[in-house]
């Protein structure tokens, strides 16, 4: 019973994402306002991680199968991957690199601040 209702709080954050997505103009995802408002209302005491955590940590050992259907249609369209190879292979290493990049810079950022904060 505990899964279902974490699960809930879960749905209910993505429905409101829909619902966001429905009223807002701009082309971001629903999944995208949902996650950003579950994440300010764990970040503001709103929900706590323990409503969630059971099935969030279920949701991510299950998230290996939610590939598995995106990699059958890349299957299916090989010859056009075998086309473009070069540009793929070029965005591929470019944009991991950029995300190492970003997601780097961003520790070192949060880190410094949180050194500064520990000083004061």
């Amino acid at each position: 019973m505990k899964y279902i209702g974490q699960f809930c709080i879960i749905a209910l954050f993505s429905l409101l994402g829909e619902i966001l997505h429905a009223l807002i103009p701009f082309p971001i995802p629903a999944a995208i306002y949902g996650l950003v408002l579950l994440f300010l209302a764990l970040l503001l005491g709103i929900l706590k991680p323990e409503q969630v955590q059971d099935t969030c940590d279920f949701l991510v050992v299950l998230l290996s199968l939610l590939f598995v259907a995106p990699l059958v249609g890349l299957a299916d369209n090989i010859s056009v991957l075998a086309s473009n190879a070069l540009p793929i292979a070029l965005i591929l290493v470019f944009g991991t690199a950029a995300t190492f990049a970003v997601s780097g810079g961003t520790v070192q950022l949060l880190l410094n601040a949180k050194k500064r904060r520990q000083a004061k």
